[in-house]
């Protein structure tokens, strides 16, 4: 049985790079383009398969192409997706529209598509209670959040959370219950600034307060800062050459908890969480450079 499920959406990023993104009424010409299968949270179970970690999914797609391919590639990818519905009538696969520029920062631009149709049944508690953690990221609908949040209620396994901006931008007293049942609790520096109205420091002690036992900070070129009731650490960076920082947060996630669900310390979890992330973003697209299972050995 998997260690870990992923709870998330399941969708295809089509990927364009540009010189710098444009203002309103700007005409561009687009340098590259490509399409893979992402999702914060599916691009972390992905990280944590290719790491050698059990995995599993809890997701929708739709009865197509894109929503093939996604299962098709998890499966390549040996995450059990068992628990990944099709769904004939709910419309198409998820997409995510991602602008990259030069510098190798993006925009990004989601339609929701058959994630919408993601509701708890008992088929899918059951299976999501057969790993020690859910990692839970976020949805545009506010149909899954609730839906989310119901998992939380009824889970038996340990709870890993990756907020993103969506949710941040709830704000605190949205997500307070979720955080409050939440073991660790994974957001950028913007994300927790936004979240709590707070530096990374005072924000993740807040979260600390609040009921999470782990908040990661990821600071960029700045590493990580990991704060749990008892304590906190600062982890350095590792060096990269970035292309694409997208899915960089969901591959330190994976690092991370490879490193916890290997009984490590929290400076090896974000060291490795660091160390992944900057795999990550030396190419394009989420998942392509994504380690493998040598590479923490």
């Amino acid at each position: 049985m998997p260690e870990i499920i992923g709870v998330g959406a399941l969708n295809m990023d089509r990927l364009y790079l540009v010189e710098r993104i444009g203002a309103p009424g700007d005409e561009l010409m687009i340098d590259s383009a490509s399409e893979q299968p992402g999702g914060s949270a599916a691009n972390t179970i992905v990280g944590l398969a290719r790491l050698g970690v059990k995995t599993g999914f809890i997701g929708v797609v739709g009865n197509d192409s894109d929503g093939a391919c996604i299962r098709s590639e998890m499966e390549q990818e040996g995450v059990d997706v068992s628990g990944i519905e099709t769904a004939d009538c709910a419309g198409r696969t998820g997409t995510v529209l991602v602008i990259v520029d030069g510098r190798g920062e993006r925009s990004m631009y989601v339609y929701s598509g058959a994630n919408n149709a993601l509701n708890l049944t008992s088929k899918n508690l059951l299976y999501a209670n057969s790993a020690k953690f859910l990692h839970l990221s976020s949805f545009a609908c506010e149909d899954q959040f609730e839906v989310q949040k119901e998992f939380i209620d009824r889970a038996e396994a340990r709870i890993s959370f990756a907020p993103g901006m969506l949710y941040a931008n709830r704000g605190i007293d949205a997500l307070h219950g979720t955080i409050s049942q939440t073991e660790i609790v994974f957001l950028n520096r913007d994300e927790i600034w936004i979240l709590t109205g707070s530096d990374y420091r005072d924000g993740a002690k807040e979260l600390n307060e609040i009921g999470a036992a782990i908040v990661a900070v990821t600071l960029g070129g700045d590493g990580c800062y990991i704060r749990t009731k008892g304590g906190e650490i600062s982890v350095p960076a590792s060096s990269a050459e970035v292309v694409d920082t997208t899915g960089a947060g969901d591959a330190f996630c994976a690092g991370f908890l490879c490193g916890l669900l290997s009984g490590r310390s929290l400076d090896y979890c974000g060291r490795m969480g660091n160390r992944v992330a900057a795999k990550c973003v030396e190419a394009v697209g989420a998942r392509t450079g994504l380690p493998r299972q040598t590479f923490h050995r």
